[in-house]
């Protein structure tokens, strides 16, 4: 490309014949090369995440609330790479040319770790704010502790003539299904002899695959910190959390060492610690504040929290949640993706391991490549779901807890979700915030795009809808629109809805498995149509 793109041509207007071959001069030599200068192949160049448009897009509406209560979360952290060494055919790195971009490392030495987070809030925005805000350092501050290290291995970088342990499979040799092949696994929305469409009923999350021991520096000490985490949730919460053992936790028995044959900790333990620790943080701050609902609080002067000498320091911790008790509480489902190479995780030939932690009734979703059905990552946390109420059984009374509201649906102490954040006064029955866990090994573009979002979004659409209209956006950003615009919508009861799309590998072929985004075109326009009836809200 010319230096100055506005001409095509030469940048002087001399005629070729009068122009002369430069000759070198005795004793004169061209300008020295500028000293400390980066060149163009180490220069790092970083992008705000939430402006690449067509890698990831987010959008969230209100409804017919009057307020927003959901939040969430985007970006990279500071975290060991825990993704599956790839083959040797991915860790050999051929020859860069100069103008070929990658990645940038982490501060760590490791290829970037990838965060996404939807927080569904309810009784107020305070829980969901602190998630937003805090949870992603909770992270951090759990691997820098436990002394987590990276599951990489460092191997020279030249190349040799050994054959690749396993058969790498590129894009262009997924097995595209046809729509014969997909009809009879979709699961799409239905409409009744008197035009009520109604939902499929949920497929189960995809079975992850299991975890991978992971290196501490001091394994003693992750061990401890775990033991103290629990004792601290039966001393200050008690009820349910007496007999509680979190998975994932190594608890050792009375008089057991901790120097095991293999290392117990794992990314997941990471996960469990960090979850169980912002919510005891979160739980206490509210319990040492004062109650709104208490009439001596009016009395109390404007600085009762301040510290003498230093009235602009707050106390530790009381800035959590606002200013008096919050006595909400908020959903959380969030993913890690972390890749073996500096290849980002979006590119069509990475491999990338993802990690997902969930907790409530918020939704992540996977977009099959080959098929283009929708594949769940989570499920919603509800009292009468089986899982649940196994759960609950380790402490009795929280049976007689469950109840049916006026609208059919089963409630814990009032609350429609068995795990959030928050809620102090359902702790003691069992409303934790332990999260479930899923590992994913993606390969080479397996998945065109991950979808995460809040209840006011999967309550009122099915898995398949959600994923195909993702399909017809251009950009991840317009996915993300169009979803809360279409759940908006058709919606009946205009909950907040927040939606976080993210590209993945098969994205440039996220139509062309199955049936495309036609499988649900038909019931999506039916309900568009019911939508726009002005005889809607008079049935």
């Amino acid at each position: 490309m010319h230096p100055d793109s506005r001409s095509s041509g030469p940048g002087h207007k001399l005629p070729r014949d009068a122009s002369t071959p430069h000759v070198q001069k005795p004793g004169s030599a061209p300008a020295a090369a500028a000293l400390n200068m980066p060149s163009r192949d180490l220069t790092v160049v970083r992008i705000p995440l939430r402006r690449a448009k067509h890698h990831f897009g987010v959008f969230s509406s209100r409804g017919q609330r009057p307020y927003n209560e959901d939040t969430n979360q985007a970006g990279t952290i500071s975290v060991p790479a825990f993704a599956k060494r790839g083959p040797i055919s991915l860790q050999r790195r051929p020859i860069q040319k100069p103008d070929e971009a990658t990645s940038a490392d982490s501060a760590l030495g490791d290829p970037q770790v990838f965060y996404f987070g939807v927080f569904d809030g309810h009784g107020g925005s305070q829980c969901a704010e602190f998630l937003r805000d805090e949870l992603h350092g909770y992270i951090e501050q759990a691997s820098a502790e436990f002394g987590l290290q990276s599951s990489l291995r460092r191997s020279p970088r030249h190349e040799t003539g050994r054959k690749d342990e396993e058969e790498v499979h590129r894009p262009e040799e997924l097995d595209m299904k046809s729509e014969q092949e997909v009809r009879q696994k979709m699961r799409v929305p239905e409409e009744d002899a008197h035009g009520v469409v109604t939902n499929p009923e949920r497929k189960e999350p995809l079975k992850g695959v299991s975890p991978v021991s992971a290196k501490v520096e001091d394994l003693p000490k992750a061990v401890k910190m775990e033991h103290d985490l629990v004792e601290q949730y039966r001393q200050a919460v008690g009820g349910y959390f007496r007999r509680f053992t979190p998975e994932f936790f190594k608890q050792p028995e009375e008089g057991e060492e901790t120097d095991g044959d293999g290392p117990p900790i794992t990314v997941e333990s990471v996960l469990m610690y960090a979850f169980l620790r912002a919510d005891l943080d979160f739980i206490s701050a509210q319990a040492r504040k004062p109650d709104p609902d208490d009439p001596r609080v009016g009395d109390s002067p404007l600085n009762n929290d301040e510290i003498l000498g230093a009235p602009h320091i707050p106390p530790s911790g009381h800035g959590i949640g606002g200013l008096s008790r919050f006595k909400g509480g908020s959903t959380a489902s969030v993913a890690l993706i972390s890749t073996p190479t500096p290849a980002p995780f979006w590119h069509p030939n990475a491999q990338s391991t993802l990690v997902v932690a969930h907790v409530g009734d918020t939704r992540i979703l996977l977009c099959q490549t080959t098929t283009g059905l929708a594949q769940p990552l989570t499920s919603d946390h509800h009292p009468t779901t089986p899982t649940e109420s196994r759960r609950l059984r380790r402490y009795a009374p929280a049976g007689s807890m469950v109840s049916g509201d006026s609208f059919g649906e089963e409630r814990i102490m009032g609350l429609a979700n068995s795990r959030s954040f928050g809620d102090m006064r359902s702790k003691r029955i069992g409303v934790s915030a332990e999260p479930e866990i899923t590992r994913v090994e993606i390969g080479p573009a397996e998945y065109s795009f991950l979808v995460l979002m809040s209840d006011g979004i999967s309550g009122t659409l099915s898995d398949q809808e959600i994923v195909d209209v993702i399909k017809e956006a251009r950009t991840p950003e317009q996915g993300a629109k169009d979803v809360v615009d279409y759940a908006t919508e058709v919606s009946h009861d205009g909950d907040n809805a927040t939606c976080l799309v993210v590209r993945l590998g098969g994205w440039e072929r996220r139509s062309e498995g199955g049936v495309g985004s036609l499988g649900t075109k038909e019931i999506r326009d039916k309900r568009r149509a019911e939508a726009l009836d002005p005889r809607r809200g008079k049935r």
